[in-house]
């Protein structure tokens, strides 16, 4: 109160209106930082110990590239290893079962691309839709479970709702259709499928989320406005919602695609056997069986550091198709 007493008395003193001088303050500081150690520090300390762990676990660790570049020995270490320069690039590169497992990365990553990233963009529209809060938060809740089972426990699931014995889906085809038991894990045609399936039923909850709390910010007197015009839910999802949540899609969107090359290992690993390795093989995989199994750290460490690379040129490349053609992008 002090303050605004005092230039209330400047004010009737003959002084200039308090509002430009606030105003003249304003603009003279700028947007400017200004270091306060009792309101900074305190907030610093609280951040340190993030800083620290991602020093030391993320930072600290990028050194261990170099093994790609080495004939890497546990005994030896990284420094006593001998450099053979690209020869574990070359070796993977020049690998009949390394471009294999590739397509399998890249097609099921397509297909999670095509069916899983447009799904939770639908379920949270659905949802939008539903008016009880009930019935919505119900929905939600029971959606949200999947993601919060281990993938030890959903390939369990799987597998016995896709027994060929004791499972549904062959029971439902076996009393409606008569047909044979199916085993489905070991069919080549239905491996793909049954993983971005498991996949979207695993994880459309969660994802869901970003939309669902994108759609509460877009502004409701433009739905009041489109229903006095006359328009429906379908031009109001099209119109309003849609285009409200496009910066959200934009930024996922790029992130999918950054990992085009790049697939989850527990659930390929938990559901795939060599029957199926000629669509089921991945990179994850396929660098576990070399780096783990093999104890080939250095041609694993390639493999990976080409994963990083290409990635980081997927993530480039989709924010500057975005910015292109949607207007919008990360940078």
């Amino acid at each position: 109160m002090l303050p605004i007493l005092a230039i209330n008395i400047k004010n009737n003193n003959g002084a200039k209106n308090p509002k430009k001088i606030l105003k003249q303050k304003n603009k003279n500081s700028g947007n400017k930082l200004v270091f306060n150690a009792g309101r900074d520090v305190p907030l610093y300390l609280l951040l340190l110990p993030a800083i620290v762990i991602l020093f030391i676990f993320v930072y600290i660790p990028i050194y261990g590239v170099t093994i790609a570049f080495k004939d890497f020995s546990p005994y030896k270490g990284y420094l006593a290893s001998s450099w053979v320069g690209f020869k574990h690039f070359k070796y993977f590169l020049f690998d009949p079962t390394f471009w294999l497992v590739m397509r399998n990365t890249i097609v099921i990553n397509l297909y999670n691309l095509i069916w899983g990233f447009p799904a939770p963009i639908i379920f949270a529209l659905l949802l939008n839709e539903i008016t009880r809060t009930k019935w919505k938060k119900a929905v939600q809740t029971i959606s949200y479970l999947p993601y919060f089972i281990s993938w030890v426990v959903a390939a369990s699931i799987i597998t016995s709702v896709l027994s060929p014995t004791t499972g549904i889906v062959n029971k439902i085809l076996v009393s409606l259709f008569g047909i044979k038991p199916i085993y489905f894990l070991t069919k080549v045609e239905y491996f793909r499928s049954i993983i971005v399936a498991a996949d979207i039923w695993k994880g459309i909850g969660i994802g869901a989320v970003y939309y669902i709390s994108a759609i509460t910010q877009v502004d409701q007197e433009l739905y009041e406005a489109a229903k006095i015009d006359g328009a429906g839910r379908w031009r109001q999802t099209w119109h309003i919602t849609l285009p409200g949540i496009s910066s959200i899609i934009v930024v996922l969107f790029i992130l999918r695609v950054g990992s085009m090359i790049t697939i989850g290992f527990e659930n390929i690993f938990l559901l795939y056997n060599p029957v199926v390795y000629s669509v089921a093989d991945v990179i994850s995989t396929y660098t576990y069986r070399l780096g783990i199994e093999g104890a080939q750290f250095s041609l694993t460490s390639a493999i990976g550091f080409t994963q990083s690379v290409v990635n980081f040129i997927l993530v480039f490349a989709a924010n500057r198709t975005a910015r292109k053609f949607a207007g919008w992008s990360l940078w």
